[in-house]
């Protein structure tokens, strides 16, 4: 009898497993199909903070920042599907907590293959807990630099425009790193919490490649970014605003809102819009939500 019983045990697992395996090749050839060749880019929901999620249509997956806690593991969880436990690279612009407090959730969840950040350091607890797990992970680290390309996909890169030095000692908003994702004919530039002076020296540089589609308005929408310089040689379509409702700093500021205006911008803020995504096959530009 206790054979017996051990053989239908051993039978209800294989069927069990086997189930599972065909529940999760389903799921995987549905997500395989919607992705066709269509990069999706989406700003999370996390409050007031930032994260930034890319997909590319092969399904590989990049993190810009984290948010300021738990949150962005609920946001992610809503865009990807459940049995997806890697991202290939995570980026931390700067290490603010507004930035980082979700990271190390991140790492605790997530397999993460390659992590990016400027090189600027931090004393904070989270900081200090974040590096210990990138250890553990042992993730492929890299100071990200100007010049430097990321190939996500065929067709599909993210090219750092800055920092372009040591910016270990030097404080963390100037440090941000500044990246340009380009697919094709459509452009999105990410500024972390870069101030205009950091603005207008990476228009000094080369203005006539900071041309994009969507801008990830630098610092929630402070006053200390955006320059009218700056924002006329992006000539975005839209510009995204992370931050958080009611928040203490009085983020996004009228001026820069007025600016965009200006500019005649699509303004959208998660604060109002929640986890704004947007996909594209390289020529055209779609907002989803």
């Amino acid at each position: 009898m206790k054979t017996l019983k051990s053989i239908q045990k051993y039978l209800k697992f294989i069927i069990l497993l086997f189930l599972t395996l065909t529940v999760l090749f389903i799921w995987s050839g549905v997500f395989a199909q919607q992705q066709g060749d269509i990069l999706k880019i989406a700003f999370l929901d996390v409050g007031q903070g930032d994260a930034i999620f890319i997909e590319t249509p092969s399904g590989n997956q990049v993190l810009i920042d984290g948010g300021p806690d738990k949150k962005v593991l609920r946001e992610l969880s809503k865009i990807m599907p459940f049995f997806d436990r890697t991202i290939d690279v995570v980026i931390e612009t700067h290490p603010d907590q507004d930035h980082i407090g979700g990271l190390p959730a991140i790492f605790e969840g997530y397999e993460i293959s390659k992590f990016i950040e400027s090189g600027v350091v931090s004393d904070t607890d989270t900081y200090n807990f974040l590096r210990d797990l990138v250890k553990e992970e042992k993730s492929e680290q890299i100071l990200a630099r100007r010049g430097m390309i990321l190939n996500l996909d065929n067709g599909i890169y993210l090219k750092i425009l800055f920092p372009d030095r040591d910016v270990s000692g030097i404080d963390t908003n100037d440090a941000s790193v500044v990246a340009q994702l380009v697919y094709g004919n459509t452009k999105f530039l990410f500024t972390g919490d870069s101030p205009q002076k950091i603005e207008n020296y990476i228009t000094s540089l080369n203005s006539k490649e900071l041309k994009s589609d969507v801008l990830k308005v630098g610092h929630h929408g402070s006053k200390t970014s955006s320059s009218k310089s700056f924002l006329g040689f992006i000539s975005p379509e839209y510009a995204v605003i992370s931050v958080g409702a009611d928040n203490k700093y009085g983020h996004p500021n009228q001026e820069v809102i007025d600016l965009l205006n200006e500019f005649d911008v699509g303004i959208l803020k998660t604060s109002e819009n929640g986890t704004i995504i947007f996909e594209t096959d390289g020529e055209v530009l779609n907002l989803i939500q």
